[in-house]
């Protein structure tokens, strides 16, 4: 479970009501008792339904049908249900939609990446990299998990991972083993993933024993290379796949022998397409 706190999802609410909902004012409805249905056109695995439900509850609306992040729901199916006065229920209505439709796009695509990868591999794991769309992380982090994903990184400082961009202030770029070496020193408690740009550094690497190699933006063909070699040259590394992976090239790769891929792909998936419709509410009647 991913924790939102109450300023996080009001401010979600204050992106589009913050002057409150002019038609409604306008039409002089806002006191009406209504119902409020978010519905999945195309069904998928769903995301955003426990951030949807505090949005909607702090706006005094009562939440009396849901489902559950990471169920998978089926064309046209319910998704969660509001009552209140018809003020609060269209001021939650686009502000909702929005968070449920871009979250459930993420996480029917990683869902969908999913089933391709272990369809082939059982163990197989995709894990999410920190490169969300600015202003989306938590949204994005709930959404991988919803699906069945990891979290790549949530930020910088969560663990260890060595890019070329670092290795250029080195005194030697190319001393993978005394740069290993002092990561190990450095940060005792984690483990040391690299990343290789090319299949000369990926050997270099596999030679200082990292514990994670990333192959960045390597072919079909040089990953499985690497994959034979490292066997040999570092039983225990754990290889993965980054850069350019997506539902439409993950197939591609799965002749490798490689488990585990990194994306930011589900991020900029297609949103969901979430039907709202509100009416009177018989109950108020």
């Amino acid at each position: 479970m991913i924790y939102f706190s109450q300023a996080q999802t009001d401010a979600l609410l204050q992106e589009d009501i913050q002057g409150g909902d002019l038609t409604t004012r306008a039409l002089g409805i806002g006191a009406q008792q209504g119902v409020m249905d978010f519905c999945h056109r195309q069904g998928g695995c769903v995301s955003g339904i426990s951030v949807a439900r505090q949005m909607l509850c702090s706006l005094g609306l009562t939440v009396t049908e849901q489902r559950a992040d990471g169920e998978h729901a089926a064309p046209g199916q319910q998704l969660i249900r509001a009552h209140g006065n018809a003020a609060a229920l269209h001021q939650g209505w686009k502000a909702v939609q929005n968070v449920l439709e871009w979250s459930c796009g993420v996480s029917h695509y990683l869902d969908a990446m999913l089933s391709v990868a272990r369809a082939r591999y059982p163990d197989a794991q995709i894990a999410c990299t920190r490169k969300a769309i600015p202003g989306t992380r938590l949204l994005a982090t709930q959404a991988v998990l919803a699906a069945g994903g990891i979290i790549h990184r949530v930020g910088c400082a969560e663990t260890v991972l060595l890019f070329t961009n670092h290795r250029r202030f080195l005194p030697d770029p190319h001393d993978w083993a005394g740069t290993i070496a002092q990561l190990r020193r450095h940060a005792p408690e984690k483990k040391i993933v690299v990343e290789a740009d090319t299949p000369d550094e990926a050997l270099a690497a596999l030679r200082a024993a990292p514990d994670v190699l990333q192959l960045d933006k390597f072919t079909p063909e040089q990953s499985a290379d690497i994959a034979r070699l490292a066997t040999s040259l570092a039983p225990h590394c754990t290889l993965a796949l980054t850069g350019g992976i997506t539902l439409t090239s993950l197939a591609s790769y799965l002749d490798c022998g490689i488990r585990l891929f990194i994306t930011s792909a589900p991020y900029y998936a297609p949103p969901a397409d979430i039907k709202v419709s509100l009416s009177p509410d018989a109950r108020g009647i």
